[in-house]
C-alpha cells in the first residue's frame, strides 16, 4: 500500500522531472507576484485605502490587486504536484522524509528570513505567518499523507477544500489553534512580540493534497489524452465557480451584489475571499491555470523562455525579491528627505520600517519600478537555474 502511487506511475528520468508548461505557468504568477508587493511598498495607497474596497477604489488599481490572487493558490498547488512528480525517483519513505524536512525549513525561512525581509525590523517585533508558512506547514502533512492509498489523498484534499466554508455559518471559538486552522489572528507571544496568522493552513492543505493528486496527469496520462482531461477538468471548475458564485448560497463569506455599473458588478462577482482562501477563490484561481496548462503544453517562445527561468527557481526568486524590494523602498524613503535613524526607528504600531503610509508612487510608477525589480533578479535567477542543473548537491532540492 504504501508504495501504490509510484507504481502507477511511469518512471521520470532526472531529464525529464522538468515539465516546461507547469514551469512557465509557476513563472509567471511569480513574476504576477512581485507586482502585489511592490504595490504594498511603492504605491502611495498601499497603507491608506483598500484596493479591492469597490467604494474608493479604481478598476486599474483593483485589477493591479486582484490579478495576483492566481498566485499563492497557483504556487501551492504546483508545488503539490511537484510532490507527485518526485514520488518517481523516490520510495515513500524518501518521499514522506523529504517533505517533512523541507516543510519545516520552509516554515523556519518565513519565520527567520521572510519576517525580516518584510519589516526590515532587526528586533522582530512581528512574526509573519504567509504562503512560505503555509506551504511548508502543508508539506509536512502532505509528507505524512503520501503513506496513504492515492484515492485517500484525493478524498482528504475534498473534503477540505469543499467543505472548510461550512465554517462561514458558525461561531467560532476564540484561540490560536482556530486561527493556525481556519482564520487570520494576531496573537502576542510575549517579549512584546506579536505572530501574525495571515495565511490559516487548513484550506491550503486541502488545496496541496489535490495538487499532489492533479501531479498523477502528467505521469500516468499521454500528452494528447492529458490534454483533453485538462480542459474538461478547467471547464468544469470554472463552470462550478460561475454557477456557485451566482446563487451566493455557499463557498464564500463575501457575497456578491449589483453595484452602480455593470463593471463595478462584474468587479463585486470576482472579488472572493482570499483570508482565508474560500472555497470560490481557489476555484477562481486554479480553474483558470489549469486550462493555461491545457493550452501552453510543451510550446516554447522566446518569452516563455524568460518566464521559465523564474518558474524553475521559485523559492530562491522569492525570498531576493522580498529583500530588494524593501530595498529598494527604502532608498526611496532617504532620497524624499527622512533620515536612516528614522527609517530604522519606524512609527508606533507599524510593522514595516523605512516606510511611512501616505506616501510613495502613483500607479504607473509603481509598474515600472514593478518591471524594473524583475528585471534586476532574471540574471541571478538564470545564474541559479544553471547551477542547478549542472550541481547535484543535497541542499540544492531545499531551495
Amino acid at each position: 500500500m504504501s508504495t501504490q502511487h509510484v507504481s502507477m506511475a511511469t518512471p521520470v528520468t532526472r531529464a525529464a522531472y522538468r515539465i516546461n508548461s507547469i514551469d512557465l505557468l509557476r513563472g509567471i504568477v511569480m513574476v504576477i507576484m512581485a507586482l502585489d508587493h511592490v504595490r504594498d511598498f511603492f504605491h502611495i495607497g498601499a497603507f491608506t485605502a483598500d484596493p479591492l474596497d469597490l467604494q474608493t477604489t479604481s478598476p486599474a488599481l483593483f485589477f493591479t490587486r486582484w490579478i495576483t490572487h492566481f498566485c499563492a493558490p497557483i504556487f501551492v498547488f504546483l508545488s503539490g504536484a511537484s510532490a507527485f512528480f518526485q514520488s518517481s525517483r523516490k520510495t515513500t519513505k524518501e518521499l514522506s522524509g523529504f517533505l517533512i524536512k523541507r516543510g519545516l525549513w520552509l516554515i523556519l525561512v518565513e519565520v527567520a528570513i521572510i519576517t525580516f525581509a518584510i519589516s526590515f525590523d532587526i528586533s522582530y517585533s512581528i512574526f509573519f505567518l504567509q504562503v512560505i508558512w503555509a506551504i511548508g506547514i502543508s508539506m509536512v502533512w502532505l509528507g505524512l499523507a503520501v503513506w496513504l492509498p492515492f484515492n485517500a489523498v484525493l478524498g482528504i484534499g475534498l473534503l477540505i477544500v469543499l467543505g472548510h466554508n461550512i465554517i462561514d455559518k458558525i461561531t467560532l471559538p476564540q484561540g490560536m489553534l482556530w486561527d493556525f486552522l481556519f482564520r487570520p489572528g494576531f496573537h502576542p507571544i510575549g517579549g512584546g512580540r506579536t505572530l501574525a496568522i495571515l495565511y490559516p493552513f487548513l484550506p491550503w492543505t486541502g488545496l496541496m493534497f489535490l495538487g499532489y493528486c492533479f501531479g498523477k496527469l502528467f505521469t500516468t496520462t499521454p500528452p494528447e489524452k492529458r490534454r483533453r482531461k485538462l480542459l474538461t477538468l478547467s471547464a468544469v471548475i470554472i463552470l462550478f465557480f460561475i454557477v456557485l458564485r451566482a446563487t451566493n448560497a455557499y463557498g464564500d463569506p463575501s457575497l456578491w451584489n449589483s453595484q452602480k455599473s455593470g463593471l463595478y458588478s462584474v468587479l463585486s462577482f470576482i472579488n472572493t475571499t482570499k483570508y482565508p482562501p474560500s472555497l470560490l477563490y481557489m476555484c477562481m484561481t486554479v480553474g483558470p491555470a489549469i486550462l493555461f496548462l491545457a493550452l501552453a503544453g510543451n510550446r516554447e517562445t522566446s518569452l516563455g523562455r524568460i518566464f521559465t527561468v523564474y518558474g524553475k527557481v521559485p523559492f530562491f526568486y522569492y525570498v531576493l525579491h522580498f529583500f530588494l524590494i524593501h530595498l529598494v523602498s527604502a532608498i526611496l524613503f532617504l532620497t524624499r528627505g527622512h533620515s536612516f535613524s528614522e527609517g530604522a526607528a519606524g512609527l508606533p504600531n507599524f510593522p514595516f520600517k523605512f516606510i511611512i503610509p501616505g506616501e510613495g508612487l502613483g500607479l504607473a510608477m509603481t509598474y515600472v519600478a514593478w518591471i524594473a525589480i524583475v528585471a534586476a533578479l532574471y540574471p541571478l535567477c538564470k545564474w541559479f537555474s544553471e547551477y542547478k542543473k549542472t550541481h547535484k548537491q543535497w541542499w540544492l532540492s531545499y531551495l
